[in-house]
């Protein structure tokens, strides 16, 4: 092979890479955005109101809301919580939930996608949704 057409391959390769990561940041912004708002106008007031429901019916769960994140952990244990973030660590940013159950010393963590794209097409019955399927664990007597 000619070494000007491996280093015109090369200078494509790199001349892509940097137009498909500029454009993975301007995306990741945008979502960043997207889901600050998301927090602040619907997550953390339904995650408040969740917590409001819970304590009137017995159950001790508190709303936290760490930089860009809202957590309904319960009171009782620090490893049983239901949480909603943002990934942008792919190429397409998604809201995730992400879920802590603790079962005597063994604690079980895991993740679900709530939504891929852009959080703008979250809405408050998506996460009401998800909260309520995942609390149910929580509160089995």
């Amino acid at each position: 092979m000619e070494i000007a057409d491996v280093k015109r391959r090369v200078h494509e390769t790199i001349e892509r890479a940097r137009r498909h990561a500029a454009a993975r940041r301007s995306r990741n912004d945008e979502a960043d955005r997207a889901f600050q708002h998301l927090l602040e106008f619907v997550a953390v007031p339904l995650f408040r109101q969740l917590a409001n429901v819970l304590k009137i019916e017995g159950y001790q769960f508190s709303v936290f809301t760490p930089s860009g994140s809202v957590r309904l952990g319960s009171e009782r244990s620090g490893e049983d919580y239901i949480e909603i973030v943002l990934d942008t660590s792919g190429d397409e940013p998604r809201v995730l939930g992400r879920i802590g159950r603790s079962r005597g010393r063994r604690v079980i963590n895991a993740e679900r996608v709530i939504a891929n794209g852009s959080p703008a097409n979250v809405s408050e019955e998506d996460l009401l949704t998800f909260v309520l399927n995942e609390l149910e664990p929580f509160v089995e007597r």
